[in-house]
């Protein structure tokens, strides 16, 4: 049975973007979806172009506002509201979830054309020649970004540029707010715990770690030495506990390996939380492969543990000694 088709215009309005600014603050990001099925901007005919996209709602509106004065079909996949390039990943946007909208839609029936136009970051979920064999569809993939497709559509050919993702310095300063946002709540409750182990230095301490890692992380990536994203973390988390290993060193009295203690989390914990936070910006980030993360979990993951542990370890026993010795 044919699903309905549902209209839609290349116009944005004042509603869609209040949700685009929600989404890139994660207010409610997981809602950002649109009802998967079969939509038309303009008024196609059967010959029209077909337009296959994710049912987040910033995909949908990237892909139809970038379509002015175009009239074409759009086929929407049910990613459960993520983005095509995450959802193919993880295989959402993928060749059966097609398969199946495409049967369910009626599409065949609907236009004339067999002919799919997929976003390039989808690729790695859709197998072109199974989707071609199941429905006589041939796959056929754009430019990168959605706002390059009017140049695209003149005569169907990608350039090099449109077929390149960039992550300039504006790419990934967009990421920074939802960052904010996503480790607020954490870094409160680690801020409460450590004023009272520690004092107001261990919660500055930690706020900065987590800034360095949200902020000046991203705009710091292309200049941060070495390949790996957790080394790249942790020599910016160190580099940033610096004046504080400073102060708290020559400002402690007390034995030497009183003062040492007191600085290990300086140079051990925090710069960790940093490195940690640093290599979950692998998954938005074309600095690294699918394969590479992997590799990188498996090889810093338990040594981040151990350092994180002693932190904890030293925190507590510090704390203890103090009241104690009070």
């Amino acid at each position: 049975m044919q699903m309905e088709i549902t209209p839609t215009v290349s116009q944005l309005t004042l509603s869609d973007r209040w949700v685009h600014f929600q989404a890139r603050v994660g207010i409610n990001r997981v809602m950002h979806r649109v009802q998967p099925g079969l939509y038309t901007l303009g008024n196609p005919v059967p010959n029209s172009p077909v337009f296959v996209t994710a049912n987040y709602q910033l995909s949908f509106n990237a892909l139809r506002s970038s379509l002015a004065s175009v009239d074409a079909w759009i086929l929407v996949l049910d990613t459960h509201g993520i983005n095509v390039w995450c959802a193919a990943g993880k295989g959402t946007f993928g060749t059966d979830e097609l398969v199946k909208r495409i049967e369910m839609t009626g599409l065949k029936d609907i236009v004339r054309t067999r002919v799919l136009i997929l976003p390039q970051l989808g690729a790695t979920g859709v197998a072109a020649h199974e989707v071609k064999k199941r429905t006589g569809f041939k796959v056929e993939y754009g430019p990168v970004r959605a706002e390059d497709l009017g140049d695209y559509l003149q005569n169907r050919n990608c350039t090099p540029k449109m077929r390149k993702v960039r992550s300039s310095l504006r790419d990934r300063l967009v990421l920074i707010p939802v960052d904010i946002v996503n480790y607020f709540l954490p870094t409160l409750l680690a801020a409460i715990i450590l004023y009272f182990l520690g004092s107001w230095f261990s919660v500055l301490a930690a706020i900065t770690s987590v800034l360095a890692a949200v902020v000046l992380f991203p705009i710091l990536l292309p200049w941060l030495p070495f390949r790996d994203f957790s080394v790249k973390g942790y020599l910016l988390g160190l580099l940033v506990m610096l004046p504080l290993v400073y102060y708290s060193f020559s400002g402690s009295e007390g034995a030497l390996w009183s003062r040492i203690l007191h600085v290990l989390p300086l140079l051990l914990g925090y710069p960790v939380v940093t490195a940690f936070i640093a290599l979950n910006f692998t998954g938005s980030s074309t600095f690294t492969s699918r394969t590479g993360v992997k590799k990188e979990i498996y090889a810093y993951i338990p040594a981040m543990g151990w350092m994180f542990g002693i932190s904890v370890v030293v925190t507590l026993g510090l704390f203890i000694w103090k009241v104690l010795g009070a």
